[in-house]
Formats: structure tokens, C-alpha cells, sequence
């Protein structure tokens, strides 16, 4: 886990003067992003709390991924992207120049919108990321395996053919492994960036299901179109329009009694 240290003022975007309360999991604090001349996220200022499933909606092209991204730096991969502001990870601003990404990303995992199993057998997918940190104890692998497998509701699928290739199973069965690949290197945090995206109704369900059960163990964020999914999942929504985060708040109160004209809008489907 990440060490704290004092935040850093980037001059734009700079951070809440407020002191960071390091049990706090996420405070993002004048956040803004840049593709280019394409100012994506527009000085965010939000806190994701512990134990919640925080969902983003919004329009396509809002910022609701760019933002996602920011919580463990995956925006670093992409050349013409910039960031300013902090984001505070138990007390660390992980935007500092001196924080390193890697071990960020096992702190605060991903989930993409497409699934993306390596082409290894079912075991291998899981087992890979804690080979890579140096596990290498049979019986401590397989004990993993079939904790983060059972984490995912998909032990009970695929426990009969761990020697099977990942590439053999369903999309959402897909989706499932790699939640449980993200599992097993024992995140905090999880981002889900419309893991329903590509799946059936019957996958959906599954999926969301599985989201409710892991807010008991895991800070989870998702993304997604679908204002249904939110109401159905989510402890909190933010509602992003054109880079700025213009509600946010429980998720209940969002969709019920909206307090932005511009929320009302968007969830009554009279744009968007």
C-alpha cells in the first residue's frame, strides 16, 4: 500500500485545502484532463466511500471513463493525455510524479467493457498476476484461484475444467473470470468501466448480482449507459455532462428528486 505524504499544488485544478482523511478510499479534488486541446474532464471534485458501488452515467463522451481511468492512472498509457488536480488514495496524492502506477493498479483494480481473457487455461488466468508478484506455492495458488473464482460465482461453472482454455467460455462467463483475475491480486478498489456492455440480458443479471455481493468486501465504481443498471446497483451516482460532473449524490435521491435541472432532463429521457 501506498505511504502518505502531503498534497501537491499543481496550480490548476489544485487541491481542497481541506486535510485528506487517509481512511478515506478515494477524494478526487479538481480534476481536470486533457486529450490534446480537448479538455475532457472539467475540475471534478468528488469522494467515493468505502464499501459503496458509486456508479458514473451520462451521455457518450461525457468524461464518466476518462475520469474511471484517473482513479489508477490508466490515462498515463495514452501519449496526448494530461491531468492536473490530485487524486488521494489513503492519503496519497497518486498523481505525484513519485508514486508508481503498479502498485496502484493492485490496490485499485479494472474491469473493462469488453472481456479480455488471456488466451491460458481458466487456472492460468487467475494464477497469472500472483505468479507475477512472486507466488509461486502450488497449494497457495490453487487456494487463490478458487477463492477469487468463488468471489466471481464462478467456481461453481467452471471448477470441473480449470485446464480448459478461458477462450472456451460464454461472455459473461468471460466477464466473470476477469473479475476474478482482478480479485486475486487482493484490490481494494474496483473499477468497472461497462462490464455489461457486450453481455445478453441473463449475463447482465449475473454481472449485477455479483456487483451487490461484492460491495461487502470491495469499494466499487462503475461506469455506465444504462440509468437502469444504476438505480438497480449503486449506493451513489455522478451524472457527467460534456466533462463536468453536474449532480452527485445517493442514488436514490438522484433519480427521485434530482436537484439539477440538467440531471431531471437526462433521467426522464428527454435528452441524451
Amino acid at each position: 500500500m501506498l505511504d502518505a505524504k502531503n498534497a501537491r499544488d499543481n496550480g490548476e485544478g489544485a487541491p481542497d485545502p481541506t486535510p485528506v482523511d487517509e481512511d478515506e478510499i478515494l477524494k478526487a479534488r479538481g480534476i481536470n484532463v486533457w486529450y490534446g486541446d480537448n479538455h475532457a474532464i472539467k475540475d471534478v471534485t468528488l469522494d467515493v466511500q468505502p464499501r459503496k458501488v458509486t456508479a458514473f452515467i451520462g451521455p457518450s463522451g461525457c468524461g464518466k471513463s476518462t475520469l474511471l481511468r484517473t482513479f489508477n492512472r490508466m490515462n498515463d498509457e495514452i501519449e496526448v493525455c494530461r491531468t492536473t488536480g490530485s487524486v488521494f488514495w489513503r492519503g496519497v496524492d497518486i498523481l505525484g510524479d513519485d508514486v508508481d502506477p503498479v502498485p496502484l493498479r493492485r490496490d485499485v483494480g479494472m474491469v473493462f467493457q469488453k472481456p479480455n481473457p488471456f488466451p491460458k487455461s481458466i487456472f492460468d488466468n487467475i494464477a497469472y498476476g500472483l505468479r507475477i508478484g512472486g507466488i509461486t506455492d502450488k497449494d497457495t495458488l490453487a487456494q487463490r484461484v478458487e477463492r477469487s473464482l468463488r468471489d466471481a460465482a464462478l467456481w461453481d461453472e467452471v471448477s470441473d475444467r480449470l485446464g480448459d482454455s478461458a477462450m472456451s467460455l460464454s461472455g459473461g462467463q468471460q466477464q466473470r473470470l476477469c473479475i476474478a483475475r482482478t480479485l486475486a491480486i487482493e484490490p481494494e478498489v474496483l473499477l468497472m468501466d461497462e462490464p455489461c456492455a457486450a453481455l445478453d440480458p441473463i449475463a447482465t443479471g449475473k454481472i449485477e448480482d455479483l456487483i451487490y455481493e461484492l460491495k461487502k468486501d470491495y469499494t466499487v465504481v462503475i461506469v455506465t449507459h444504462n440509468m437502469q443498471q444504476a438505480a438497480r446497483v449503486s449506493d451513489l451516482t455522478g451524472f457527467f455532462y460534456l466533462g463536468e460532473m453536474i449532480e452527485y449524490g445517493r442514488t436514490t435521491e438522484l433519480f427521485e428528486n434530482p436537484k439539477e435541472e440538467l440531471t431531471e432532463r437526462y433521467i426522464t429521457g428527454r435528452f441524451g
